[in-house]
């Protein structure tokens, strides 16, 4: 009787602890602004977070407008990542609206910023921050600490799971980072010269020695001029440049009127400012990266 009486305990104390054990397994919740962020995100927070992206996949973060679910889900964050250097216009109003209590967390904090001249109407230019400094592989790096720095605060028991999976991400970024300067030493130095719609390849081109020329300034809002746009057309025309590049944020038609102007062909599609979904041919960073250079050493040394 009394070893059954333990038995009946011992199964109501296992049912009891049931719920402690689920709710010890559910995962953090992190919100990234944009799709890049959030890949960055994952691998360096592995099975114990749970990433949403507030701008989707081949979504434009420079014109996104939030919707009252992005504010529901900013409130349920336990930390938010946000890529700064003026990229998110619109999430200060957000984080307010959301009234969430999580840390706000700015990725790109380390990297020296680039600086970028833009016309302001009445012939005006004023400098402003390049907001793209994950197109550079060492700027991802230093994304990755601050992600790894981020969740250690908020989830001090995941501290050594966060340490190892950004320790591995990052060997990956270092391999990486040879791969694509493998790729641009390929590419004569003549021919290094690259037509993109909006200028959100700085930091590549700083890295990795390449000359990137947009008619578009460094946010998709920005309006192409019809002098620059003939400036840049006179460019190719005189330099030769073989092609120019598409992005998935962005309008086609430019760069397919500038191809048409010039006799360039059209290279292939580049990646800035999102990653595709699943299926695409860019649904990490890492794969970004590595399509674009692909993409880039297929063009320019055809």
């Amino acid at each position: 009787m009394f070893a059954g009486r333990q038995l009946v305990f011992a199964a109501a104390g296992m049912l009891l602890m049931l719920p402690v054990q689920v709710a010890a397994q559910d995962k953090l919740p992190v919100v990234a602004t944009f799709s890049i962020l959030a890949d960055i995100a994952r691998n360096v927070g592995g099975d114990r977070v749970e990433v949403a992206s507030l701008v989707p996949p081949d979504g434009d973060a420079h014109v996104y407008s939030p919707s009252p679910a992005d504010a529901k889900t900013l409130a349920a964050a336990k930390l938010v990542l946000i890529n700064g250097l003026g990229f998110e216009g619109w999430m200060d109003r957000l984080v307010k609206a959301s009234a969430t209590r999580a840390p706000v967390i700015v990725a790109s904090k380390g990297i020296k910023p680039r600086r970028m001249e833009e016309e302001k109407g009445h012939g005006h230019a004023h400098a402003s921050a390049d907001p793209h400094a994950w197109q550079s592989v060492g700027n991802a790096k230093v994304y990755a600490l601050n992600i790894r720095d981020a969740l250690s605060l908020v989830d001090p028991a995941g501290k050594d799971a966060y340490r190892a999976n950004a320790t591995a991400y990052l060997a990956k970024l270092d391999a990486l980072d040879r791969e694509v300067r493998e790729a641009v030493a390929r590419i004569p130095a003549d021919r290094r010269r690259i037509i993109t719609t909006h200028d959100a390849f700085g930091y590549f081109a700083d890295a990795y020695k390449l000359d990137f020329i947009a008619p578009q300034g460094v946010s998709t809002e920005a309006e192409v001029s019809a002098r620059d746009l003939a400036k840049i057309i006179a460019q190719i025309r005189k330099q030769k440049i073989p092609a120019v590049f598409l992005e998935n944020v962005t309008d086609p038609r430019l760069q397919k009127r500038i191809a048409d102007e010039t006799g360039a062909r059209i290279g292939g599609t580049l990646y800035s400012d999102a990653l595709t979904g699943e299926k695409g041919d860019a649904p990490t960073y890492i794969d970004m990266i590595r399509h674009n250079i692909r993409t880039l050493g297929a063009a320019l040394m055809s």
